[in-house]
């Protein structure tokens, strides 16, 4: 080791040692990865951290601290763009700050209505620089997915449309969590989608959400009957178990199965989707199932379960 890097790697320990953070741990403390850190202070300026001689980026208290205040403004429907105006005099108008979200949102609906899986690709990684992936998630996707189920109510080529959008989404969250799971070495979480559908955007969603925050996934994705779940329990050892479904559940899943399997799952059991408000009376007796109404609910049980047990 050179004299210069000797004095590098003393700087970097010391500054450690009096407080400050890399950029990995701040990441991990915030849920805002590095890629989207370096791209606030590139692009927006909203976090201005300390560097090494080398270029290390440190943060000290006061950036967790912003860092938290931008994504309380986030989770509040701000775009990213105006939230360094919010911070530093408060001020921004209620319609400039819903219409970086509506414009993105159009976006997306006249690529997909166009078949652009290039423009689609631009859009989405865009996105995922600048946003954390729960706000991206409750801003944009599962809005732009409540839009595209209206619109294929009626729209010509409803089927067209929803097969490719669909078979992107999930080509392109399949291709993300294929890199993310590699990095973790924890059990994972167990994804199922019980539903109807061929294809439930949930299931994936709710594994990206998951992979985000550390938690590998093993994913079932088409049909499963829940009779089969602790065959594959027995056979992947998951940490937990997330059940997703936008469907209703058949008569003999409701009242039999599924307060069985709960009854005798080895580890925690989430249902997720809006088979949760279809019969949200007749699941909260179901003693050990955790409901969710979405993915974002559903991270939040697995947080709490998945990490602990």
């Amino acid at each position: 080791m050179s004299d210069t890097e000797h004095d590098e790697t003393t700087d970097f320990t010391q500054a450690l040692a009096e407080g400050w953070l890399p950029i990995r741990e701040v990441a991990k403390r915030t849920g805002v990865n590095p890629v989207t850190l370096r791209a606030w202070e590139r692009r927006y300026g909203l976090i201005v951290p300390k560097r090494t001689p080398k270029g290390h980026r440190l943060y000290s208290s006061e950036h967790i601290a912003r860092i938290q205040s931008i994504l309380a403004w986030l989770n509040r429907g701000v775009s990213v763009g105006q939230v360094k105006r919010l911070l530093d005099d408060g001020s921004a108008g209620s319609r400039t700050l819903e219409s970086d979200w509506g414009t993105l949102l159009s976006e997306f609906i006249a690529a997909t209505e166009k078949l652009s899986e290039r423009r689609l690709e631009d859009l989405f990684n865009r996105a995922t620089r600048l946003y954390p992936p729960v706000t991206l998630y409750q801003r944009l996707l599962s809005p732009l997915l409540r839009r595209l189920d209206e619109r294929w109510k009626t729209q010509p080529g409803a089927t067209l449309e929803r097969v490719f959008f669909l078979g992107w989404l999930r080509t392109k969250l399949g291709s993300r969590l294929y890199t993310q799971d590699r990095e973790t070495k924890k059990p994972p979480v167990l994804i199922c989608n019980v539903g109807s559908l061929p294809m439930e955007p949930g299931v994936w969603l709710s594994a990206w959400l998951a992979a985000n925050n550390g938690l590998s996934s093993e994913i079932l994705e088409w049909p499963m009957p829940v009779t089969d779940l602790m065959l594959a329990i027995e056979r992947l050892s998951p940490s937990a178990v997330l059940l997703y479904s936008s469907q209703a559940l058949d008569a003999g899943q409701l009242e039999r199965t599924l307060p069985r399997t709960a009854a005798i799952c080895p580890v925690p059991l989430v249902l997720a989707g809006a088979v949760t408000h279809i019969y949200r009376s007749e699941l909260l007796e179901v003693p050990k199932l955790l409901l969710a109404s979405d993915p974002v609910e559903a991270l939040a049980c697995l947080q709490s379960n998945a990490i602990q047990n």
